[in-house]
């Protein structure tokens, strides 16, 4: 499709510091036009690559793996210790290790984090909830089916205003009990102010939850805050964005609210005794983790969120900043391309650039990206249909979606970027991007 394309690629080699401590994101692939390529994959936002120091961790731990708190002999010991300590771990990360506020529960992903907090945290339907029209569905549906949900809306650009957050938790009185926001937005990148926004909820006698999926691969999250008022309550969040792709999630949490009368999820793991009329459950976190416990995930994660410290949030932020920006200023240059969210005061998004190109069909364009260069995107609703529908400004009414089933055919095309990306790809992307946008084929 594009002379560029046919270059012989040398993606990373201004930037190997970065590039050669992840796996396979050197592998090349045999594309559908018949050539081969490395791909680029701008679609972090999704998933990620495993970083090669997670996998040894992986490999490693595979050769003393045993059964995690169940039954006598040295690996099982070895095992379930290191998966206890693995806890402490996740808590230093967030700046939570000098407190006992609170505690780390293992989970498959953040979905199954959030729609454990919503049966957990709500005691019934009239419970209410304030959340925002920028969430992922996961971080809005299991409220809807549990509690009374509050909304605060977004901007123009597509921003939560903090003062209109605010404004809700006054008027409702103290009648909110939870605040749960993104911490960081998988349409475009927005950073909210969680701080701050803990320090509203806490005003007004409601606890703050916060989804870090996009968020704790990219910046750094200090849960305690400046002060008690800042502390975050409750984190979430998935291993396979932060290149630790083996199927884990995390709640950060505090203890006395997750030391509940019983758990959602019931089974062996999580109880003292059962007897035939009655059951002593466990104390969290054991109370919230049923089953046999996913120790490989957990040591892959905690290893991941070693690897990210260890590199240095800043220089992370500053890497894919620099492509972040490359990208917005280099597109708003190209005709026929709209790019969503505010591309002028960008110093608040993270490198997730939600884009459509006019008269063209986003899951096309996306298409052709994969098929002819390579190129991974997302195309859709990416999981946050209320969002994306305000940034298009079409409605999501689903009385409007009966009159005309046409109109819910709406998306957008997502780039998101990945600590392993170089300046080199984005370069790549706006060559294709242009040629997409132009028929220039």
């Amino acid at each position: 499709m594009s002379s560029s394309s046919n270059k012989k690629r040398t993606i990373g080699e201004k930037n190997l510091d970065y590039r050669k401590i992840f796996l396979g994101v050197d592998v090349k692939f045999k594309l559908e036009n018949g050539k081969k390529l490395i791909p680029i994959g701008f679609d972090n936002g999704a998933t990620t690559p495993a970083l090669k120091c997670v996998f040894d961790e992986v490999y490693n731990n595979l050769l003393i793996y045993g059964s995690i708190g169940r039954g006598q002999g040295p690996k099982g010991e070895l095992s379930t210790r290191k998966y206890e300590e693995s806890r402490d771990k996740v808590l230093k990360f967030f700046n939570l290790q000098d407190t006992n506020t609170h505690t780390v529960i293992y989970t498959k992903t953040t979905t199954e984090s959030l729609n454990i907090l919503a049966n957990i945290l709500i005691k019934n339907k009239n419970d209410k909830v304030l959340t925002t029209r920028m969430e992922h569905h996961a971080n809005d549906l299991p409220w809807r089916k549990n509690a009374t949900v509050e909304y605060v809306d977004v901007d123009e650009l597509g921003r939560i205003k903090i003062e209109d957050i605010e404004n809700k938790l006054k008027k409702e009185n103290g009648n909110i009990k939870i605040v749960s926001v993104t911490g960081a937005s998988n349409v475009t990148g927005y950073i909210n102010p969680i701080h701050e926004i803990a320090r509203l909820a806490h005003k007004y006698g409601a606890i703050i939850v916060v989804d870090g999926a996009q968020l704790v691969a990219h910046k750094e999250v200090d849960m305690k805050g400046k002060d008690p008022s800042e502390q975050i309550d409750f984190l979430v969040f998935s291993a396979h964005k932060i290149y630790a792709p083996f199927g884990s999630g995390v709640i950060v949490g505090l203890i006395k609210d997750l030391d509940v009368k019983e758990p959602f999820v019931k089974g062996g793991g999580c109880v003292d005794y059962v007897f035939d009329d009655n059951v002593i459950w466990s104390e969290p976190p054991s109370l919230h983790e049923a089953g046999s416990p996913n120790f490989i995930g957990a040591m892959a994660m905690v290893r991941a969120l070693e690897e990210l410290k260890k590199i240095g949030f800043e220089n992370i932020y500053n890497h894919e900043r620099k492509i972040k920006d490359y990208l917005i200023e280099e597109m708003k240059k190209i005709d026929n391309v709209i790019i969503y969210g505010d591309t002028e005061n960008t110093e608040d998004r993270l490198g997730v650039i939600s884009f459509n190109i006019k008269n063209k069909d986003c899951y096309k364009v996306a298409d052709i990206f994969a098929k002819e260069s390579a190129v991974s995107l997302r195309a859709g609703k990416f999981c946050a249909h209320p969002y994306v529908a305000r940034l298009l400004k079409v409605s999501n009414s689903y009385e409007e979606y009966e009159k005309n089933l046409d109109d819910a055919d709406f998306g957008m095309v997502r780039l998101s970027i990945g600590l392993y990306n170089t300046m080199e790809e984005a370069k790549i992307f706006i060559d294709e991007l242009k040629r997409i946008a132009l028929d220039i084929y």
